[in-house]
């Protein structure tokens, strides 16, 4: 996952070209990217993605990732929302092409975040409406397991790992 490091990799300003510089311009805030030429402040904000836990077969929908970062690891199908596009609607269609499945969103189970990471995780229970199993074009395989089953070592992110701990000590 991209980290606060992309700050550095900003260099120039995306309005008139001019050379970005950090500056502190409120106390108690982190030193924003301010243009030299222009002023103008480039705002580095967190990116929102989405994660769905889906109940099936008295186990959960996990799928194997076929991209980096954390190729060939298991995650639940998730992936980044779209400027502009509803939160459940990008959960519904990264499910959709991670896993073949149509899946709607029940309740919002919980929201992660980390330090000096830029991704901020919604991830929601869902339920399962239609579709067969398998593997999408970002995935190497898709499939449902059982509680006691659930690969913890060969998990990618974080937030699938507290997702799905959180989802079992409910039941």
């Amino acid at each position: 996952m991209p980290g606060m490091q992309d700050v550095a990799t900003y260099k120039f300003c995306p309005q008139c070209g001019g050379r970005l510089e950090k500056r502190l311009l409120k106390p108690m805030e982190p030193r924003r990217l301010v243009c030299t030429v222009c002023g103008f402040i480039f705002y580095l904000d967190p990116k929102l993605s989405v994660i769905a836990v889906i109940p099936m077969d008295e186990g959960v929908v996990m799928v194997r990732r076929a991209i980096n970062p954390g190729y060939g690891l298991w995650v639940v199908p998730g992936g980044f929302v779209d400027l502009g596009e509803v939160v459940e609607d990008a959960l519904v269609r990264e499910t959709q092409e991670e896993t073949l499945l149509t899946v709607r969103p029940i309740r919002l189970l919980n929201i992660y975040s980390y330090p000096d990471h830029r991704t901020v995780i919604a991830a929601y229970v869902t339920e399962y409406v239609s579709g067969e199993l398998a593997a999408g074009d970002e995935t190497l395989e898709a499939r449902v397991f059982g509680f006691k089953e659930i690969p913890w070592p060969q998990i990618a992110f974080s937030s699938t790992q507290e997702a799905l701990r959180e989802y079992i000590s409910e039941r």
